[in-house]
């Protein structure tokens, strides 16, 4: 007994140490993908007029090692916590996606930058899933609070204090000037961080019944619309209402079936109104100029895709590859060959990764997991109603903006995060 008693209290220290570095692994993931090595970088108008890449997969070293170094954190305590079995907190299709986004280095017209890309994709997606699966769902989603209350609190402080906190005159883009974007690179960036975290406190709040929360959930929404990101701004009170409705509609079969009708309706409604105002919609699409110049760079995306239909262009090549960006043929002005990306997830993925690599990101990011938040269960609605608003607002802020597979941007990484938190679910009820 007493040698029983003297393993278990070894055990104990042991099992602290490894949930202590499990934490921390996970902590400095957040802080690397919300806040990054370069808080409110300078942007230099030249530098982006001649496409300069600002992206991870440009080669940054520091930041490269420093997620190299996390990634074997989380790997050594996803191994020590659950042994090989580890590899099953990420799915199998999910898996298959990142092999075709390597496999594409094959015929990719840049293979080294695909392939460095890839990489850094597999590391970040695989560091995801490992460190909520091993810390669990509700402790990750308490780190995630802490961070993006942290990030929120800093962005509003930087306003009077961080002349770079709003963009400046001088920038490529005139309209830019007097949005506030905070630490970020971007305004777009800031204002899909802010939603969100508004969306965190939101849920937060129904659960707790807080006023800190109450307080940061304004604080964000707030923040949100001082970006001017129309984008976000539209969204987040959509993601609000499908949150809470998901909230309220899983309670009961009854209502769970009057929630999906009534879905069911709207969708035949959007679907009447596009056709009715298709023409004018066809002809929004076909001026280069219209909708902030996203229209052009479709239109090249559009003829890019009949060209290529199948394998695409490769992983990572859309932007700052240079001469060998795949809408080099296929547009006429210098800002479309510039853009640092497609401004639609579906259409990017359609580009780089082919009809074959969108299927696999359709079913790994997509229909699997509204599979699990359509499961007749009630149990832990509050987290799952949060977890499926943020689903939501990933869904259709990749409509205009390419945050798919997008390396570590914080509006895909908050998306793989949900995703991870529902997988990790049904581990932790059990």
């Amino acid at each position: 007994m007493a040698n029983e008693g003297s393993a278990i209290g070894a055990a104990l220290p042991d099992r602290r140490m490894r949930a202590s570095l499990a934490d921390a692994g996970f902590l400095a993931l957040l802080l690397l993908v919300f806040v990054s090595l370069t808080p409110f970088e300078v942007r230099d108008a030249s530098a982006l007029l001649h496409g300069a890449d600002t992206t991870m997969g440009s080669g940054n070293i520091a930041r490269q090692i420093s997620y190299l170094a996390i990634f074997g954190l989380i790997v050594v305590c996803a191994i020590r916590t659950r042994g090989l079995r580890a590899i099953h907190a990420i799915p199998v299709m999910v898996l298959l996606l990142l092999g075709w986004c390597v496999a594409s280095t094959a015929w990719s017209a840049e293979p080294a930058v695909t392939l460095r890309r890839a990489v850094l994709e597999c590391i970040i997606v695989t560091a995801v899933f490992l460190s909520v699966d091993t810390i669990g769902a509700e402790r990750s989603l308490t780190f995630l609070r802490w961070v993006l209350a942290g990030v929120l609190i800093v962005n509003w402080l930087s306003i009077p204090l961080v002349s770079q906190a709003v963009h400046l005159q001088g920038e490529a883009d005139p309209g830019l000037v007097g949005d506030w974007r905070g630490l970020y690179f971007h305004k777009n960036i800031a204002g899909a961080v802010s939603a969100i975290s508004a969306l965190v406190f939101f849920f937060s709040f129904l659960g707790t019944r807080r006023w800190s929360d109450a307080l940061l959930f304004v604080a964000a929404a707030a923040f949100t619309i001082m970006t001017r990101s129309k984008t976000s701004i539209f969204l987040l009170p959509f993601a609000l209402f499908m949150g809470a409705a998901y909230r309220f509609a899983w309670r009961r079969p009854l209502d769970r079936q009057i929630a999906l009708v009534g879905l069911a309706f709207a969708a035949c409604v959007a679907l009447a109104a596009l056709l009715s105002e298709w023409n004018t919609l066809r002809h929004l699409l076909a001026d280069p100029s219209e909708l902030t110049g996203r229209a052009a760079i479709w239109q090249a995306e559009f003829a890019y895709i009949l060209d290529h239909p199948l394998l695409g262009s490769g992983f990572g090549s859309f932007a700052n590859t240079g001469g060998a960006s795949p809408l080099r043929n296929y547009v006429g002005s210098a800002w479309v060959a510039n853009a640092s990306h497609g401004h639609s997830g579906y259409l990017q993925l359609l580009v780089t990764l082919g009809g074959v690599g969108f299927m696999l990101s359709m079913f790994a990011l997509i229909a699997l997991p509204a599979t699990r938040f359509l499961r007749a269960d009630a149990t832990q609605l509050g987290l799952k109603s949060l977890l499926f608003a943020i689903f939501i607002f990933g869904i259709f802020h990749n409509i205009v903006e390419s945050d798919y597979l997008e390396s570590d941007g914080a509006a895909w990484v908050a998306f793989l995060l949900g995703l991870a938190m529902l997988r990790a679910l049904p581990r932790a009820r059990a």
